[in-house]
C-alpha cells in the first residue's frame, strides 16, 4: 500500500484508519509483544517518522485500537447477555450464566485479552501524558457502559458492579497470558500428568475466577 501526501482531514482520517487496521492484521498473526513500530510502517506503506505524524509511538497505536475493541466487544456483550439471562432467574442461576457468557465472551477474544494484558506494564508507557489521560477518560466510559449492562442483569451487585467489571477484565488479561503454554510446559504434562493439575483453559480458568468474584462482591443474606 502506497499513498500520496494526506492534504485534507478526509485523507489524514483515512491514513490513521489505514495504520489501524493494518495493525489489526498485524496482532492476528502476532502477540502484542512482538508489534514494532518499524514493521507496521513497513506493511502500511510509511516511513516511520509519517505513521509518527498520526500516532505518537507504537503504545498509542494499540492503545486506541484496545478501546476501539473494548467498544466493539461491550455491544455484543450486551447481545449475549440479553440472550442468555432470564430476569425472573435466581440470583444464583443469573450470577451463574453471567459468568459463563463473559468467560465465553472473553476468552473468544484472544487478541483483546492480550491488549488489557499489557496495558498497565507496556501501553500505558512510552506514551504522553495528554494520551493517558484521553485513553483513562475513554476506558472509565467503557467500564461504566459495562457496569450498567451488568446491574441491568445482576441488580444485586449495585455499586459493586464497576470494581466486578475492572477485576473481570484484568483477569482475562492476566489469564491470557498462560494460554496456550508453551510447548515445554505441554511436554512436562504430558510426562507427569500430576504437574498439570491446575491446568485450565481460558474460558475454564475465566468462568472459575469471575464465579468468585460474584460471590465476593454479591450481598450476603
Amino acid at each position: 500500500m502506497t499513498f500520496q501526501r494526506a492534504r485534507s482531514e478526509e485523507q489524514r482520517e483515512i491514513r490513521r484508519r489505514a495504520i489501524l487496521d493494518t495493525a489489526v492484521e498485524m496482532l492476528d498473526e502476532m502477540p502484542v509483544a512482538e508489534v514494532s513500530l518499524n514493521e507496521l510502517s513497513r506493511r502500511v506503506g510509511l516511513a516511520k517518522s509519517n505513521v509518527l505524524r498520526y500516532f505518537e509511538s507504537r503504545e498509542a497505536v494499540l492503545l486506541e485500537l484496545l478501546d476501539l475493541f473494548l467498544q466493539d466487544w461491550l455491544t455484543e456483550l450486551a447481545e449475549e447477555l440479553a440472550a442468555g439471562i432470564e430476569a425472573q432467574a435466581s440470583v444464583e442461576v443469573r450470577a451463574g450464566r453471567l459468568a459463563e457468557i463473559l468467560s465465553r465472551s472473553l476468552a473468544g477474544r484472544p487478541v483483546f485479552c492480550d491488549l488489557f494484558a499489557a496495558q498497565g506494564g507496556v501501553l500505558e508507557h512510552n506514551v504522553s501524558v495528554e494520551a493517558v489521560k484521553q485513553h483513562k477518560r475513554s476506558s472509565l466510559a467503557h467500564l461504566e457502559t459495562m457496569a450498567e449492562l451488568m446491574r441491568e442483569h445482576m441488580p444485586e451487585l449495585g455499586e459493586d458492579a464497576q470494581i466486578f467489571c475492572l477485576m473481570s477484565l484484568i483477569s482475562a488479561g492476566a489469564l491470557s497470558t498462560y494460554v496456550p503454554p508453551p510447548p515445554s510446559l505441554l511436554a512436562a504434562y504430558a510426562e507427569e500428568p500430576a504437574l498439570g493439575v491446575f491446568h485450565l483453559d481460558l474460558q475454564d480458568a475465566l468462568r472459575i475466577s469471575l464465579v468468585s468474584a460474584l460471590l465476593g462482591v454479591l450481598p450476603r443474606p
